[in-house]
């Protein structure tokens, strides 16, 4: 398989795709897209989203978005003031994402988080959405998701 994100396509999580294989390095992680993202699409929990290898039909990556509020004294006045005065805000969360070792350096991550902004982008025209938020899971997530712009809301680093 070639190194360039444009080998992949990201499409919704189906039966067709083979999780089983999957190694991110995260366990939970694995574990997650091997035994609960299906039901958790199923059950409208998240949409579950696959980088699929375009010669090998191969499960690349993937990430999760779903709904959240983010409650307003949480973030920064900087924030706030340019936004309506409500207790709580919605946003859209990209809850797990994640590559397989195999596919690692190869540019498929940022494809996956773009991905995921612009459907969280898209969805906002419809369903109100003012922000898109991570749950980095460690230092390497973090830096990962501050290189490409993310803020840390001061409550929670």
């Amino acid at each position: 398989m070639g190194s360039d994100p444009e080998n992949y396509r990201i499409e919704p999580l189906s039966k067709q795709h083979n999780r089983s294989g999957f190694n991110s390095g995260s366990e939970p992680l694995d574990r997650f897209l091997s035994q609960q993202a299906g039901q958790e699409q199923r059950k409208a929990f998240a949409g579950v989203f696959v980088a699929v290898g375009v010669d090998s039909g191969v499960v690349a990556g993937f990430y999760t978005l779903s709904s959240i509020c983010l409650v307003a004294e949480e973030l920064s006045s900087e924030t706030l003031k340019r936004l309506p005065r409500y207790p709580q805000l919605p946003a859209t969360l990209i809850g797990r994402l994640a590559v397989s070792l195999d596919h690692r350096g190869k540019g498929l991550g940022t494809a996956l988080l773009y991905s995921a902004i612009e459907k969280a982008y898209r969805s906002s025209e419809t369903i109100g959405s003012a922000f898109v938020v991570v749950d980095a899971k460690d230092d390497s997530a973090r830096r990962f998701y501050e290189r490409h712009q993310f803020i840390r809301i001061p409550s929670n680093p």
